[in-house]
């Protein structure tokens, strides 16, 4: 808005509103502004030059916007400001339209983002250089210093080992334990040994300790022990619970399960110590190339290799089947007989102590 000229608002009347000056924002230009105003107040250049006491010359340049017969930016803004008053205009909204219709040729312009583009790209070699001598030195400080910390070998000072440093020794005293060579490793499965209280091996066991054919033939007649089944890898297939029959890999092979009626039921190359637990009660055909890479384990314990290399899953199971009947007759068996020992060993001993 034009500032007013000199009359309180209460002195204005419905004439003296329409006669207000435009802003200067509302010309297409600010010597365009600046002569509307001047026009609508109603003096000359005379007047308004002897009023801001500057030259008729710059406030005709200044409404022509002829900008280059100006003095110094100093006293062009400084003409604006004046003019712009002595019209009722706002002085520092022509101050800002001036700078942005002549702006400052000594200025250099910015970059859009504020990063002076062209001092990063004269300096970049610089700063890339001093980093790589940075890096240099660091690394070869590193370097000398591990080459100076390097000794080579040296033989011991030590003659001799002292008393106090050998394991489980007493100054004064000999050596009591030496080291010998070292013992095979144990099996993978080993049973442990019974345990027999000294003095009753006869009467619990039956066999006579002090002889030696005794011992010999209860070890000939005592059943071998199976190899159980020891997982060294991934197991697929039906859960511990719902398989009496597992196909383990001795070797890295492959192997094919189909059922009846082609579907596949299982296929996979196994690794060495992969095993698959074939579920019960179902009709398959186990397909497996290299057959002899894979042990059978019937109810947990080994039953062999695979003898060809197409082998029906149903033979297998059976199979399981039949050998956990046997286990459970024999060792319903023993059961009876333990039982039926200790029912006569009792009564022995009872007829003992009645007598």
């Amino acid at each position: 808005m034009a500032r007013d000229t000199g009359k309180s608002p209460e002195e204005f009347g419905a004439a003296d509103w329409k006669e207000l000056v435009p802003s200067i924002t509302d010309a297409p230009t600010l010597g365009e502004g600046l002569r509307i105003a001047r026009d609508h107040s109603g003096r000359s250049l005379a007047e308004l030059s002897s009023q801001t006491r500057v030259p008729s010359r710059y406030l005709t340049a200044l409404e022509q916007n002829d900008f280059s017969i100006l003095p110094n930016r100093v006293f062009s803004i400084g003409y604006v400001r004046a003019y712009a008053g002595a019209l009722g205009l706002d002085e520092q909204l022509a101050v800002e339209r001036f700078k942005r219709e002549s702006p400052d040729p000594s200025v250099p312009l910015q970059p859009p983002v504020g990063i002076a583009f062209e001092e990063v790209k004269r300096y970049s070699p610089r700063l890339i250089a001093g980093v790589a001598v940075l890096l240099c030195a660091v690394v070869g400080w590193n370097v000398f210093q591990r080459i100076n910390l390097m000794q080579a070998p040296q033989p011991s000072d030590i003659a001799e080992v002292p008393e106090t440093w050998r394991l489980g020794t007493v100054p004064g005293q000999p050596v009591a334990m030496r080291l010998t060579a070292p013992h095979p490793a144990p099996p993978d499965q080993t049973i442990p040994a019974l345990y027999i209280t000294p003095g009753l091996e006869a009467q619990l066991t039956g066999i006579d300790p002090t002889s030696p054919e005794a011992v010999a033939a209860a070890a000939a007649a005592a059943p071998p022990v199976a190899r159980a089944f020891n997982p060294r890898g991934a197991i697929y297939g039906a859960s511990a619970s719902a398989s009496d029959v597992i196909i383990q890999a001795r070797k890295a092979a492959a192997i094919v399960v189909r059922m009846a009626d082609g579907r596949v039921l299982f296929a996979r190359q196994l690794a060495a110590g992969e095993a698959w637990r074939a579920p019960a009660g179902v009709s398959a055909v186990i397909d497996a190339t290299e057959f002899a890479a894979f042990d059978i384990y019937l109810n947990g314990e080994h039953g062999g290799a695979l003898q060809a290399q197409q082998t029906q899953l149903g033979q297998l199971n059976t199979r399981a089947q039949t050998l956990a009947r046997q286990a459970a007759a024999e060792l319903a068996a023993r059961t009876e007989a333990a039982r039926q020992t200790a029912q006569a060993q009792l009564q022995s001993v009872s007829s003992q102590t009645g007598g």
